[in-house]
């Protein structure tokens, strides 16, 4: 049968998930598959034959129905939903050499779904997911299973499948998608206590029946790479299975960032002897490595090269640049060696982590085919991108990011605390700036981190399809998949709520004087999280109850215990202040610590207790009692004191004295944002400009949702820089009233981002009010060793504030101006401040003309 291609209904994903493959009903232009049978080559990808497996597995949870999976194909058929490589499917290959089908892409990893009629003899329909390589045909069966509506959740967060009768296939489909980013993947670190006393519970370690769940969770998000667990634990050495099953799965194996050659840690822990040191070790770790390479053989992998100190320590001082790079060189010799072909042709990275960024910039050079792993700050804001006129190198770039970190200025291990918004924003400078080789991430112990781990590998898959103000539609939809599509809406609100709060300051570096109770910051923070308690809670009510298991872990967990820890600090700030002041009610507020506190711990059992203990121990990380960067041994309680009612004080009224009244008049009731003076200070949220100035080249952008209380704003495209100032401009401009005039500052709340081009001056804007000369300012050039110093305070406060001295000759009405100079510097609030009341943590509220 002669097939007419332009008759097909082309469909492309968008962010991962495709337009539909389904019908709702049985059509003139479906078919029910229930009597189909699933072929697949007996001599296809043994990933191909998983991915038939489970596509078998996936149909039998939503239709209850198990269809046949065959090798060959019965004499008497009507139906088939054929699964094969481009590479190894005989009847894929027929069909496509007779132009029944179209090939999938010559891409890689890229798949095409398409369905026909009459494709062969006794065959009436046909359902053909086809890939151009072994991972793009299960990522094909995958794409067809989310869309049916088996969530990649569906085992590690327990999202239940809705059922159905059977399910329809819309004839003349075809689908075609491939990823843009070519290497997508996690990194389980930091997995003690949690992952590792859970997984020895459940599976008796880190072995292959743990691994095997993983490797399907990737590559049902559409990644194909992993870093393994590796606190005490090393993947080729603990299980010899391990890397058998991972070559099967079709994973892309690799190691940290400060283990190379395919070696853990802890492998040299085991076989290692003398010094972790090239200069007077060299025989012996040439030996050591030469073993990794050795264990690899066919395996796909991705070699890291170099070398850190032991137990990701910085090297020494005294190592020089040139024993690096002859580390380099001699690793390469034994990659070329084992193998019998070219280094060049065995994938490499080299991590340029920490203190080793700085020999890149001192000059330090690997060969070309090697992917340069740029890295964030390990607080999820990037240090170094290429610049944009760089050759470009074989080996590509590409970026190792941070959900999850154990070092300072504080651990941060508990709970999600990742902003997609933020999420995005760094990514998109990685994609734009062409590091788009390798995509890894920082996972800690996967869960809690299931949101932003399908954020991070959809956005992997294909950046140009989320833009900044696709980022709710994105979780609505993900709270969709994984919930159904009635309370999707309110879920994702929930979902970008608890983000956006405990991205302010991670859970680990709260305590009483992080929000100040005299402004009422504590009050805000405190009622917020209690609103959105109590909104979950009651979708928690509405919500079917198969679904209360995966809404506890994903939803109402994160904000139940959030809201708790926050609820718990507050008493101890309202405690230490009313101590201060000898008030009795301090033993009252000391009584509410201690009642939070133990709810916390209540918090945690609930959570270890559903779907029968299934997840139990994934909440054992301490969070609450740090003293420095390491975590606590065990949760210990903030201290309280005690009051004897003869010693106490009255309390006295409650004064609002942040609140001043002047016989200056603004403008009322005006359709445009202006800005009145209040309390000796202007607060503006950056997003609610007067007026924009932009032109071709600048358009300014509002960041959704991407501030500490409200939107962010930026100028957009990150690839364009303004060397010289010009008084057209792109510029934001404010309008805005004052009672006072003379000396003032003006101070502007920046996402903490870095120097990511080593500029002499930093990232740079500039800011006036009215007609003066803009200040030129840099938004970073202080941060001289990240990792010490200022870094500390602006990742533990995530915020940079930047201040400038202003002088106003009259009180009335004046106009400030932000100007775009630097791509990457997001601004979130300015203040205009005359010697006002000190504006607290979260800036103060906006003094908005209503």
């Amino acid at each position: 049968m002669k097939i007419v291609f332009t008759f097909y209904i082309i469909l492309y994903t968008i962010s991962g998930n495709a337009q539909e493959i389904f019908s709702a009903t049985k059509t003139l232009t479906s078919f029910a598959i229930e009597d189909a049978v699933i072929y697949v080559a007996e001599n296809d990808f043994e990933l191909v034959k998983k991915a038939a497996l489970l596509l078998q597995q996936d149909i039998e949870l939503v239709t209850g129905k198990k269809l046949a999976v065959v090798h060959q194909l019965p004499d008497k058929l009507k139906k088939i939903i054929l699964i094969g490589s481009k590479e190894q499917s005989p009847l894929l290959q027929h069909w496509i050499k007779n132009k029944k089908i179209k090939a999938p892409p010559n891409l890689w990893e890229a798949y095409t779904i398409q369905s026909i009629e009459n494709p062969d003899k006794n065959i009436s329909n046909a359902l053909v997911i086809s890939g151009n390589d072994s991972r793009g045909t299960a990522y094909g069966v995958f794409e067809f299973s989310r869309q049916m509506g088996v969530s990649p959740w569906y085992w590690w967060a327990d999202v239940p499948v809705t059922a159905k009768r059977t399910v329809f296939i819309k004839k003349g489909l075809l689908l075609e998608d491939a990823p843009k980013v070519k290497y997508r993947g996690i990194f389980i670190n930091d997995e003690a206590p949690c992952l590792s006393n859970w997984s020895k519970e459940k599976f008796g370690g880190f072995n292959h029946s743990f691994y095997e769940k993983v490797f399907e969770l990737i590559l049902r998000l559409k990644g194909n790479y992993l870093w393994p667990a590796m606190w005490g634990n090393a993947f080729n050495d603990d299980d010899k299975l391990n890397p058998v099953k991972a070559d099967e799965w079709g994973i892309v194996m690799g190691t940290s960032h400060h283990e190379p050659m395919l070696r853990a840690q802890q492998e040299w822990k085991r076989y290692g002897s003398g010094k972790w040191n090239y200069d007077s070790n060299t025989t012996v770790l040439q030996s050591f490595w030469k073993k990794g390479i050795e264990n690899m053989g066919a395996h796909e992998s991705i070699v890291t090269i170099g070398m850190r100190g032991d137990g990701d320590e910085p090297m020494t001082n005294e190592t020089a640049t040139a024993l690096l790079e002859k580390i380099v060189k001699d690793q390469r010799e034994i990659i070329r060696t084992v193998t019998g072909k070219p280094a060049s042709e065995t994938p490499q990275l080299w991590a340029l982590y920490k203190e080793v960024q700085d020999y890149y910039d001192k000059g330090m050079r690997v060969p070309d085919d090697v992917t340069l792993l740029l890295c964030d700050d390990n607080w999820g804001n990037l240090r170094k991108l290429p610049a944009l006129n760089e050759a470009p190198r074989k080996g590509g770039y590409g970026i190792y990011y941070h959900f999850d970190y154990v070092g300072g200025p504080r651990n941060y291990k508990w709970l999600n605390t990742n902003s997609i918004p933020r999420v995005w924003e760094q990514m998109h400078l990685a994609w734009e700036y062409n590091a788009r080789q390798i995509w890894i991430v920082n996972v800690g112990d996967i869960k809690p981190m299931e949101f932003p781990i399908s954020f991070f590998l959809d956005y992997a898959w294909n950046p140009e399809k989320i833009n900044a103000n696709d980022i709710q539609t994105y979780t609505e939809k993900w709270a969709a998949k994984q919930f159904g599509a009635t309370y999707a809406k309110e879920i994702a609100e929930i979902l970008a709520a608890y983000t956006k709060y405990n991205a302010r300051r991670k859970p680990e570096l709260l305590d009483a004087n992080t929000y100040s109770v005299e402004r009422g910051e504590w009050e805000q923070v405190v009622t917020a999280y209690k609103k959105l308690l109590q909104k979950a809670t009651a979708l928690n009510a509405k919500i079917s109850p198969v679904y209360r298991d995966a809404y506890y872990q994903l939803v109402l967990h994160p904000v139940s215990a959030s809201a708790n820890l926050n609820e718990m600090y507050y008493y101890v700030a309202l405690h230490k202040n009313a101590f201060a002041k000898k008030w009795f009610i301090a033993n009252e507020y000391a009584a509410k610590v201690k009642e939070l506190f133990e709810k916390d711990s209540l918090i945690t059992v609930q959570y270890h207790q559903i779907n029968k203990g299934k997840w139990n121990h994934m909440m054992d990380q301490t969070h609450i009692g740090y003293t420095y960067w390491q975590q606590p041994p065990v949760n210990k309680i903030p201290e309280t004191y005690t009051i004897a009612e003869n010693e106490a004080k009255p309390v006295p009224p409650i004064m609002d004295s942040n609140r001043v009244s002047s016989e200056n008049q603004v403008p009322k009731n005006t359709k445009r944002n202006l800005f009145f003076e209040e309390a000796a200070q202007v607060r503006i949220d950056a997003a609610h400009y007067t007026k924009a100035i932009q032109n071709k080249s600048i358009q300014w952008t509002i960041l959704p949702d991407h501030g500490k209380t409200g939107d962010a704003i930026t100028g957009f495209p990150v690839t364009q820089t303004i060397k010289e100032l010009q008084p057209d401009g792109p510029h934001l401009e404010y309008e805005i009233y004052t009672y006072s005039k003379d000396s003032c500052s003006l101070l502007g709340y920046f996402s903490p981002t870095l120097n990511l081009w080593n500029n002499p001056n930093g990232l740079q804007f500039a800011i006036s009010i009215d007609e003066e000369i803009p200040q030129k300012i840099s938004l970073n050039k202080e941060d001289k060793n990240t990792g010490n110093g200022i870094w500390n305070k602006w990742v533990g406060e995530n915020i940079i504030i930047k201040k400038s001295r202003h002088f106003l000759l009259a009180p009335g009405k004046h106009t400030i101006k932000f100007w775009r100079l630097d791509p990457g510097i997001v601004v979130q609030k300015i203040m205009l401040d005359f010697g006002g009341p000190q504006a607290g943590y979260l800036g103060g509220e906006e003094t908005l003309i209503k």
